[in-house]
């Protein structure tokens, strides 16, 4: 499956987690030695720059860095001593749609290569591009504890890097019985829109909260509580992907990892046939 990435305002095309592009063991090891430049939306009032500087401060402790701007990032991404945290527009071939996303992207800077070819050693889908980003900013500090708690494992364990390794972390969803269930809203699709459809299909603790509530569980790192991140056109067009991920407030850790297409029958949200997987 080909992702197409747009970096910043260019035009330009990356296969991320393609097999053209797949990051290899050394080059996630030497990730460990750049310094990671935050690259900053163009937006300076934009929810994501606030958040993120107030994220890195508080969990990042894999490498050094700072923070830039994308002409910065356009002089420095040729240089191997850097890495890029940087959020980045997708699209995917294979769905022939115009669909468009926003991803949280960690990039390793190599010599003399395009911006298609820098090697992308983990990306996170944020939200659907033209859904503003106070949809997930409230959440930017479990995607960063996520990604260096990825970039770890795949040092660790080299034999998980691949095109789906993210499915790697979907056996965790047996241990999901000990675990509270935080849902907002706008994760659901109609057919599981209330506590009581949610119980007739899932068996475990469930809660519908506010974002405000999976804020401060992330913050307190609650590890009795794990919360929903949908990604999905949030009624901005019709047929597009809808991402489903389950993410412990505490460690980061994901407990299932999926996504489908908008339709008729399949809404935009988590869907009844994704709390069965759930629960079994």
């Amino acid at each position: 499956m080909k992702k197409i990435l747009t970096i910043a305002c260019c035009l330009i095309a990356v296969s991320a987690f393609g097999k053209e592009h797949l990051p290899t063991k050394e080059e996630y090891k030497a990730f460990l030695n750049t310094k990671t430049l935050v690259v900053m939306d163009a937006n300076p009032m934009s929810d994501f720059n606030f958040k993120i500087k107030e994220v890195m401060d508080a969990v990042w402790t894999l490498t050094d860095y700072e923070f830039i701007s994308n002409d910065e990032f356009e002089d420095k991404r040729n240089d191997p001593a850097y890495s890029f945290l940087i959020s980045t527009v997708a699209t995917f071939d294979a769905d022939k749609t115009k669909a468009r996303y926003n991803f949280l992207s960690l990039l390793l800077g190599e010599t003399d290569s395009e911006v298609r070819d820098l090697p992308d050693l983990c990306s996170l889908p944020l939200s659907y591009l033209r859904v503003e980003d106070v949809s997930y900013a409230y959440k930017l500090e479990a995607f960063i504890r996520f990604i260096q708690d990825h970039v770890n494992l795949m040092n660790k364990k080299p034999e998980l890097i691949k095109p789906n390794a993210f499915k790697y972390y979907n056996d965790n969803v047996k241990s999901l019985a000990g675990k509270t269930l935080y849902l907002t809203k706008e994760d659901l699709a109609p057919e599981v829109n209330t506590l009581s459809k949610i119980k007739g299909i899932y068996p475990y603790a469930v809660k519908i909260v506010t974002r405000s509530e999976v804020e401060e569980a992330i913050q307190r790192r609650d590890d009795s509580v794990v919360f929903m991140h949908k990604v999905g056109p949030e009624g901005t067009k019709y047929k597009a992907r809808c991402y489903k991920i389950l993410i412990g407030a505490d460690s980061s850790t994901f407990y299932y990892f999926d996504y489908h297409m908008v339709n008729k029958k399949n809404r935009d949200g988590l869907l009844e046939k994704d709390l069965k997987k759930m629960a079994s």
